[in-house]
């Protein structure tokens, strides 16, 4: 059974959330200051993290950064009344996996939260920490990647969009499907933020790694 760690200091709104959740046959728990979180996650026992920006003891996007730069792969879900464009950039560039801000449908938030526990299975079952494609080598516990020779640090966004594409090697993956397993929420259908991370991994991994398929979208080349 799937735990769930609910990081929020508003009562009501933890209830309303364990209620639901456990509803659903998932197991809670709950902690009510920034500090605490980084306890109870630092002990292995959660599947995944509901996260209020707006915690006592310390702000969610210092937790959200502290987890990442230690390496911790748990999903993490933004759920906050921060709605401002910068703040929902912020958090994704920090290493969220999905944001949500309130007031929030639950069946919306059930949805997600199980969407992030599918791929948690998915790379239990696989038993992945290296993957190889060709003469690159994604490394999953210290989230760099070598070259051949080189290797190279990613931040958290980038090394997802990595991840995803090692995953799939010689595989066509759609912009749509780059943005749900990447990003988790709908950006505005003309934005160009896959093109653009697409770009970024190019610069630094090599231009003809990833190969655009026109009409279609990318694929990482298997040599």
């Amino acid at each position: 059974m799937h735990r769930i760690l609910i990081a929020e200091d508003e009562p009501r709104i933890a209830s309303f959330l364990e209620k639901g959740l456990r509803a659903h046959g998932l197991t809670t728990a709950v902690a009510a200051d920034g500090n605490q979180v980084i306890l109870m996650v630092q002990t292995g026992e959660f599947d995944l993290l509901i996260l209020d920006l707006g915690l006592p003891g310390r702000d969610g996007l210092e937790i959200l950064e502290e987890l990442r730069g230690q390496g911790e792969r748990l999903p993490i879900i933004i759920l906050t009344a921060r709605d401002d464009i910068k703040d929902k950039i912020a958090g994704l560039e920090s290493g969220a996996d999905d944001y949500i801000t309130k007031p929030f449908r639950f069946e919306e938030l059930l949805a997600r939260v199980r969407a992030r526990l599918r791929n948690i299975t998915v790379s239990t079952v696989t038993h992945d920490t290296v993957i190889t494609v060709g003469n690159l080598v994604l490394d999953l516990r210290t989230r760099r990647i070598k070259v051949g020779d080189r290797t190279i640090d990613l931040p958290a966004r980038e090394f997802t969009l990595a991840e995803t594409f090692f995953r799939h090697p010689g595989q066509v993956l759609s912009r749509e499907q780059l943005l749900d397993r990447v990003w988790g929420f709908d950006y505005n259908p003309g934005s160009n933020i896959v093109d653009v991370y697409v770009g970024y991994l190019r610069k630094k991994l090599g231009s003809e790694l990833i190969e655009t398929v026109r009409g279609m979208g990318y694929r990482l080349v298997v040599d």
